[in-house]
């Protein structure tokens, strides 16, 4: 798919041809790889209008698994050091909100970026967990950016769970094995008429919602 999804990024207006590219590569990718997803939704996002989806970060499929359950184009923002891989580091850098969390500046310059791409009608998604946890970790705590921007946009916050990542394509080499990769996207939370002082709040429920349904996955 590289010509394609090469010509769609050629311009900044293209990203949502780009997005339903990326979404048959996403779902050619699991399928590959042997993984057979499943996903529930508890509320359906409704097309044209822009979200802030969040989702437990476990493994690098989550990316993949995003891309096949959400179909509203929206902007990942993810980690600098992440456009070095090659090849996903090409389209990833150019289609992607990228932060060096050590620097203040460049977090300042994601609530830009990020607010040009609502503006655009497109969607934002941050796992905001910041990284990867240790595995022994099941659910770590949020960084604030995602809700401060929701709430900054009055967009809904839409949490997503990923059940069995971490299990099926962990960071562990010579660990994981094909099978089934669950995902449930929960009902959204309203930011309408909160402000910067409800972010902490709106990170507690939004965490909440997630750490019960792992919990309930087992």
């Amino acid at each position: 798919m590289f010509p394609f999804l090469l010509i769609s990024i050629l311009k900044e207006s293209w990203y949502p041809l780009f997005f339903r590219l990326a979404r048959v590569w996403a779902r050619c990718i699991l399928i590959g790889m042997g993984f057979r997803y499943r996903i529930e939704r508890e509320q359906t996002p409704k097309p044209n209008k822009s979200y802030m989806f969040i989702a437990n970060h476990t493994s690098m499929a989550d990316i993949m698994l995003m891309l096949v359950a959400v179909k509203n184009p929206f902007v990942f923002v993810g980690k600098a050091e992440l456009a070095k891989i090659p090849l996903f580091g090409f389209f990833y850098k150019r289609t992607c909100i990228l932060v060096d969390r050590s620097s203040p500046e460049s977090r300042r310059a994601v609530f830009l970026s990020a607010q040009k791409r609502l503006k655009q009608g497109l969607s934002i998604c941050i796992f905001p967990e910041g990284g990867v946890p240790d595995e022994s970790v099941l659910l770590d705590e949020f960084k604030d950016g995602a809700f401060r921007l929701a709430v900054n946009h009055q967009i809904p916050v839409v949490p997503v769970t990923f059940a069995d990542n971490k299990k099926r394509f962990s960071y562990t080499f010579f660990s994981g094995s094909p099978g089934k990769m669950r995902a449930k996207i929960h009902k959204f939370i309203p930011t309408e008429g909160l402000t910067v002082e409800d972010t902490r709040r709106l990170n507690e429920s939004s965490r909440r919602v997630i750490l019960s349904q792992l919990k309930i996955f087992g």
